[in-house]
């Protein structure tokens, strides 16, 4: 699959008078940001193209400083935009990996194999990220951890989940 911008997180704050924003990182365990130099940054209708000049990880963030944003008033205006870098900067995968944004159209069926509906979206939360899984009647919310999805096949498309009693009743 062909990822034109993969979103690494959230500005979230801005950090210190120089400049510098907050990054919340999507996989802070990840450092395809360290490597980039330039990112795209969107909210809403809103679109800028950003040259990265210094990226360094604290305390589960990201501090950035980006080109031209020189002080916490600039800094402050982009509160609230999301990052993303250029798909072809993401590290090679293995064969049973897979980035968020590709399981973004799988179709979720449940354990016993009946459909759940489709993934729409991934929603970031600080708790913990949702896959949004679009189903015949409602939206369902399922936690993107190993105890809820079973099995990811990206090959045929498909997530199987074993979700706990009341959840896809919510």
């Amino acid at each position: 699959m062909s990822i034109q911008q993969i979103a690494l997180g959230d500005i979230v704050a801005t950090h210190g008078v120089a400049g510098w924003v907050r990054l919340r990182l999507f996989n802070p365990e990840g450092r395809t940001l360290y490597s980039s130099a330039q990112a795209e940054l969107t909210r809403g209708e809103g679109r800028l193209t950003v040259d990265v000049e210094q990226a360094k990880p604290h305390r589960g963030f990201a501090l950035l400083k980006l080109r031209g944003i020189d002080d916490m008033d600039a800094a402050r205006e982009l509160v609230g935009y999301r990052l993303s870098v250029p798909g072809e900067r993401l590290a090679p995968l293995g064969s049973s990996e897979y980035y968020y944004a590709e399981v973004v159209g799988f179709e979720v069926r449940d354990a016993c194999g009946e459909r759940v509906g489709t993934v729409s979206r991934i929603w970031a939360k600080q708790g913990g990220d949702l896959l949004v899984v679009d189903g015949a009647e409602r939206e369902h919310l399922v936690p993107a951890v190993r105890e809820v999805i079973r099995q990811i096949d990206v090959v045929e498309r498909t997530i199987t989940i074993d979700p706990p009693d009341g959840l896809l009743d919510l």
